[in-house]
């Protein structure tokens, strides 16, 4: 895809939104080609909510337990992400699966982050696998939406060392810190330079075909 400047980004949220207020911070200066235009979230009175409304930035909440069924949850989200014309989701955080509905309308501009070196050590304890493990250097990986759980199309990783003496608090406190860095350069690269999804690859700087 490409983008006019600047980008329009919806970012949803789950909990304290950390990578949330660094695409605040980073959107604050107008060279970085993005700002945020809305913040969703899956629960009320979380602080990642409370970030965006000091920020100014307009929220909304769909919370799973309001409806009938996963798939309405879905449909929702989709209708409530679609509102703000986004040209890039970002999952910040946001410890919902989204299903069909959401990717038939924002599959292939919608990204996460994950704590490990895709495609190892998916699911929700990257880090403590990856300690069990015994690997030398773990990191995280930033990745298009897919159908699966940490499988989608890799747009950026980042190499985080595990020291002898971790656990996985500490091996998890680093990884978020690399993760922030690079969540904040690749969605600014994606938002001002464009970007094509061709297979396994992502190519930052180039339009879509067709």
């Amino acid at each position: 895809m490409t983008v006019s400047s600047p980008a329009r980004l919806v970012v949803l949220v789950s909990g304290s939104g950390t990578n949330l207020q660094a695409l605040l911070d980073a959107c604050a200066d107008p060279a970085y080609g993005a700002r945020v235009v809305a913040v969703g979230a899956d629960r009320e009175g979380i602080e990642g909510l409370a970030r965006a409304e000091r920020s100014g930035v307009p929220t909304f909440v769909n919370q799973v337990s309001h409806y009938g069924s996963r798939e309405d949850w879905d449909r929702a989200l989709a209708d409530r992400v679609a509102a703000f014309e986004p040209d890039l989701v970002v999952l910040a955080g946001f410890m919902k699966l989204v299903g069909e509905s959401f990717l038939a309308r924002f599959g292939g501009r919608t990204v996460n982050t994950h704590p490990a070196l895709s495609p190892s050590f998916p699911g929700m304890h990257g880090p403590a696998d990856a300690l069990a493990y015994g690997v030398k250097v773990t990191g995280a990986t930033l990745f298009v939406v897919d159908a699966g759980v940490d499988t989608g199309v890799i747009v950026a990783q980042t190499v985080v060392p595990v020291e002898d003496d971790d656990d996985v608090e500490s091996l998890h406190e680093r990884i978020k810190v690399a993760e922030r860095e690079m969540l904040v350069e690749s969605v600014g690269r994606m938002a001002r330079e464009g970007f094509r999804v061709e297979g396994r690859r992502v190519h930052l700087g180039v339009a879509p075909r067709g």
